[in-house]
């Protein structure tokens, strides 16, 4: 997953920007349209979405507005329209915070430092009598330390992370495998199938690992 997806459509800007977050080790991904940041998030996913309001095509409000129906990933607005409405409207459309243009850098890169220690810093998940810490790459079912490939470790992480919200395969696939593998349904169900039997008390009748028909899974809380 993307660490950072920066949506403007100004070579110049959002190169710099670029460069400055690539610098404190982000990994960054740019798309100069609105259709294509839509697309790029689909595919990839981000940890927080840099989003310029006047852009080509579909706007950054409705990208905004088509994100925050999906998912909670923060989005940092950051726009010449300094008219009050505009940044009501950012808020009420579910962005977490906006800038105007021109930006101090050190203050941009320290609101994007700031989003990423609140949202990011859990290095820990409890979910009832699941237990995932993050750093140590290990999951405990009841207090007992689970067999659990790489693959399957970050699979768990990323429905657990995105609890409640629908995953579609490709999304899940793209995210775990890339492009190292070949079989992409057959590949992700047979994943899907052993983490079941690893948490789930009845893996034939999962509770938490749900399957979607015809678009993914999706983690619940029991």
């Amino acid at each position: 997953m993307t660490d950072i997806l920066i949506v403007e459509d100004n070579k110049e800007l959002s190169g710099l920007l670029c460069d400055f977050l690539r610098a404190e080790n982000y990994t960054v991904s740019v798309a100069e349209s609105g259709e294509k940041a839509l697309s790029l998030y689909e595919k990839y996913g981000a940890r927080l979405i840099v989003l310029d309001i006047m852009l080509p095509g579909i706007g950054g409000f409705a990208v905004c507005r088509k994100i925050r129906e999906e998912s909670n990933t923060p989005i940092l607005i950051v726009s010449a329209k300094t008219e009050k409405e505009d940044k009501l409207n950012g808020l009420v459309l579910g962005a977490d915070d906006y800038i105007e243009k021109p930006y101090d850098i050190d203050i941009m890169l320290a609101k994007i430092g700031g989003i990423f220690k609140r949202r990011y810093a859990v290095d820990e998940f409890i979910d009832g009598d699941i237990r995932i810490n993050k750093i140590t790459r290990r999951v405990y079912k009841k207090d007992m330390l689970l067999d659990m490939t790489s693959k399957e470790f970050d699979l768990l992480v990323l429905l657990v992370e995105n609890k409640g919200r629908v995953l579609s395969k490709e999304y899940i696939f793209n995210q775990i495998w890339g492009s190292d593998s070949f079989s992409e349904q057959q590949t992700l169900t047979v994943h899907i199938k052993w983490l079941r039997k690893k948490i789930e008390d009845d893996p034939k009748n999962p509770r938490k690992i749900l399957t979607v028909w015809g678009i993914g899974y999706k983690y619940e809380s029991v």
